[in-house]
């Protein structure tokens, strides 16, 4: 699972840095244009995915179990395409970008949604790889 846990890293870094971004810099910005709290919402969202796929990347699977792969890597790619549009088409919204981008989060919040959808059902498929720590 290390290409999921890179990419939780690579999500926890950019969700740490435009956390930072709008706190400082943007802050007067964001502040005047009433969208602050947006803003903060997408990077909420974003730093849960980014944790939640560090735990998944760390959880044990079962060495004969594919199906744990697979649906582990869809979960890190539906939480992928959800962070990029549900917190992307936030951040571009609070920015002052065009209006269609509050059409994007939805979707985005689709695929954050089909993420866990995927957790679920991998964790039914394979049960023993939660409680017993198989390999």
């Amino acid at each position: 699972m290390k290409n999921l846990g890179s990419l939780s890293g690579i999500l926890g870094l950019t969700g740490v840095a435009l956390g930072a971004f709008g706190a400082h810099a943007l802050k007067e910005y964001l502040l005047a244009h009433g969208t602050l709290d947006v803003w903060e919402t997408g990077v909420r969202y974003h730093l849960v995915h980014a944790v939640a796929l560090l735990a998944l990347a760390a959880s044990p699977a079962r060495a004969e179990a594919s199906a744990d792969a697979d649906w582990r890597i869809c979960a890190g790619r539906c939480w992928a395409i959800g962070v990029a549009l549900f917190s992307g088409s936030l951040y571009g919204y609070a920015l002052g970008g065009p209006h269609f981008l509050v059409f994007l989060t939805p979707l985005g919040g689709l695929a954050l949604l089909f993420g866990w959808v995927a957790v679920i059902v991998q964790f039914t498929i394979s049960p023993g790889s939660i409680s017993s720590g198989k390999k």
